[in-house]
C-alpha cells in the first residue's frame, strides 16, 4: 500500500475535527471537494505561496483554522514552529483563532498541562509545551511583525486589510518567512477590487498555487447557477443557499445591496460599495466650451488640498456665467512621470503639465499660499472660497497672507450631510446647463475618475480618496474642488450676498 502524501495526512486529520457551531455542530469536519483540491494544491512540493478566493460564507474560516490545527498538532507541525493567522485587525484574526480553540477543545480539556493558552484583549495564542509549536492571531500591523519567524502564515481576507499598511505587512511577512526553511504563506479571501493589490496578483502568476471560485461579470447575477460558480459549498450548505437567495432578492431592488452582493457573494473583484459616475462623459463633453475671461464679483474658488501623495487643486466657478476652470499643483518629489507610473496613469500628469494646468513646486507638499497666488493670477479675486476641512489651519494662514478676510472662507464636510447636498447641486447644475467647463485634459480626466457612493436612502456623495483608499490610483482632487465651487455658486445664486471687499477693491 503506497504511503500517504502530506496532503492526504492533513486531510485525514482535518476529517477527525469536530464542527463546533452551526447546523453541523458536533459532526466531523466534512472536507468538501473544493477544499480537498486546495489543500492538495497548497502542499505541492515547491509551493511557498498559495492563494484561495471564494465567496463569503463557504467555510473558508473553518478551513483556515483546520490548517492551523494541522500545523499545531498535526502533520504540518515542526519542532518549535510558529503559525500566525493575520487579518485586517486583531479582532478579525481572533475569529479564526476561536475556531482553532474550538477544534482543540477536547485536547485542551484532556491534557491541561500540555497546552498553554493565552486569550486576552491583545493576545491570542495556543502553545504545545511538548513540541514548542504555537498558533497565534495578529492584526495586519507591520510594526508587530518584526521578529516573526513563522513556518506558516495564514492571511485572512487580505482585500480588507487597511490600504495604508497592507503592502508593508505583506513585505514583513515575506521577510519573516525567509528566516525558516520551507516557510509557506497561504492567503484566503474574497477578491480585491484593485487589480494591483498583492492578493489579486497572486492569481496572475504571483503564487505557486492559486484557486479562484468566482462568477463572470457577464453572468446573470440572480440565477442559482451563477451563485454556484463563486460558492462551491452551495450544494452542501442549505443555510448558505437560503442566505444567498434572500440577499439576491434584496439586491435586485437595491443598488447598494447589489454592489455588496456582486463583490462578496459572486466574488467578482468589484467594490462592495455602490458607485456611480459623478457625471457621464458624454454630458460633460457636451457642456465644454472655449476659455473665456471670468467676470467679477461672483467667482467662487473650490479648493482641495492634498498631501504628499495627492494633487492639490483649485477650481474657479463664475456663478454668473457658469464658466468653470481649474489648476492643480504637486510637489516635484517624486517627479511627474514617476508619480504617474505609481498612480497607474502613465504619462497623464506630464501631459497635464504640458497643457499648463498642472504645476510642480519644490518639495513634496504644496503650500496653500502658492495655490491661491496662482489662482488669483489666472482667475481673479473670488467672492468666496470653499474647501473641506483637511489642512484648514494651513489654508487660513495662506488666505491671511494673501489678504483675504476670514469670512471669505466656507468649509464643508465630505460626509453624507454636506457631501450629498453638494453632489446634488453639482449634478443639477450640469444637467441644466448652468456649468460651462473649459476644455482641458485636467478637468476631463478628473471627471472620468470621479465616482459617487450611495447610502440606503439613495443619497450620493463623492467617493473621495476613494473608498478609504482602495481606489488609490484615482486622482479626482480636481473633481472634488469643482463640486465644492459649483455647489457654493448655486447657493450664492439662490441667496445672493454682498461680495467681500479687499482693501476697497471688490
Amino acid at each position: 500500500m503506497p504511503s500517504q502524501s502530506l496532503a492526504d495526512k492533513v486531510l485525514a486529520g482535518v476529517g477527525k475535527l469536530a464542527i463546533s457551531q452551526g447546523a453541523g455542530a458536533g459532526q466531523p469536519f466534512r472536507v468538501l471537494p473544493w477544499q480537498r483540491r486546495f489543500v492538495k494544491g497548497m502542499l505541492r512540493p515547491g509551493v511557498r505561496e498559495a492563494a484561495l478566493s471564494v465567496g463569503r460564507g463557504n467555510g473558508k474560516t473553518c478551513l483556515t483554522a483546520a490548517i492551523a490545527v494541522a500545523a499545531l498538532v498535526g502533520p504540518l507541525r515542526r519542532p518549535r514552529s510558529e503559525t500566525v493567522i493575520v487579518a485586517s485587525s486583531f479582532g478579525q484574526a481572533r475569529l479564526a483563532f476561536d475556531h482553532v480553540k474550538a477544534f482543540m477543545a477536547p485536547a485542551l480539556a484532556r491534557e491541561r498541562t500540555r497546552f498553554r493558552v493565552q486569550d486576552g484583549t491583545h493576545v491570542a495564542s495556543i502553545e504545545d509545551r511538548e513540541t514548542g509549536c504555537r498558533v497565534r492571531a495578529l492584526g495586519s500591523d507591520p510594526r508587530r511583525a518584526h521578529g516573526l519567524a513563522p513556518v506558516l502564515v495564514l492571511a485572512d481576507e487580505p482585500a480588507q486589510w487597511p490600504p495604508s499598511t497592507s503592502e508593508a505587512m505583506r513585505a514583513a511577512l515575506a521577510t519573516s518567512l525567509g528566516k525558516v526553511r520551507g516557510g509557506r504563506l497561504v492567503a484566503l479571501g474574497t477578491m480585491p477590487s484593485d487589480p494591483l493589490h498583492w492578493f489579486a496578483k497572486m492569481f496572475e502568476g504571483g503564487a505557486g498555487y492559486a484557486q479562484r471560485h468566482a462568477a463572470l461579470a457577464t453572468d446573470k447575477p440572480f440565477q442559482a447557477r451563477t451563485w454556484a460558480k463563486a460558492n462551491p459549498s452551495l450544494s452542501h450548505m442549505p443555510d448558505l443557499r437560503e442566505a444567498i437567495a434572500g440577499e439576491a432578492k434584496q439586491a435586485a431592488r437595491d443598488p447598494v445591496m447589489q454592489a455588496s452582493f456582486r463583490a462578496l457573494r459572486l466574488n467578482l473583484g468589484e467594490s462592495d460599495v455602490a458607485q456611480a459616475m459623478l457625471v457621464e462623459p458624454g454630458l460633460w463633453e457636451s457642456l465644454e466650451g472655449d476659455a473665456l475671461p471670468f467676470g467679477t464679483g461672483r467667482i467662487v474658488y473650490g479648493i482641495d488640498l492634498g498631501g504628499a501623495a495627492a494633487l492639490s487643486a483649485l477650481v474657479a466657478f463664475d456663478a454668473a456665467s457658469g464658466r468653470l476652470d481649474g489648476l492643480a499643483m504637486a510637489g516635484d518629489d517624486p517627479p511627474l512621470l514617476e508619480r504617474g507610473i505609481g498612480d497607474g496613469v502613465g504619462r497623464l500628469y506630464a501631459e497635464m503639465a504640458a497643457e499648463g494646468r498642472l504645476m510642480t513646486l519644490p518639495g513634496r507638499v504644496v503650500p496653500p499660499a502658492a495655490l491661491l497666488s496662482e489662482g488669483l493670477r489666472r482667475f481673479g479675486r473670488p467672492a468666496r472660497i470653499v474647501s473641506d476641512r483637511w489642512r484648514e489651519a494651513e489654508l487660513r494662514d495662506g488666505l491671511q497672507a494673501a489678504g483675504f478676510p476670514p469670512a471669505a472662507l466656507v468649509t464643508r464636510g465630505m460626509g453624507w450631510k454636506d457631501g450629498a447636498a453638494d453632489v446634488r447641486a453639482f449634478q443639477r447644475a450640469c444637467l441644466t446647463g448652468a456649468v460651462v467647463p473649459v476644455r482641458s485634459l485636467l478637468m476631463r480626466a478628473a471627471m472620468a475618475e470621479a465616482r459617487t457612493l450611495a447610502d440606503p436612502a439613495a443619497n450620493f456623495k463623492l467617493a473621495k480618496g476613494t473608498e478609504g483608499g482602495r481606489r488609490r490610483r484615482a486622482r479626482d482632487d480636481v473633481a472634488a474642488a469643482a463640486v465644492l465651487a459649483v455647489a457654493e455658486g448655486a447657493r450664492m445664486r439662490e441667496a445672493p450676498a454682498p461680495a467681500f471687499r479687499y482693501g476697497g477693491l471688490v
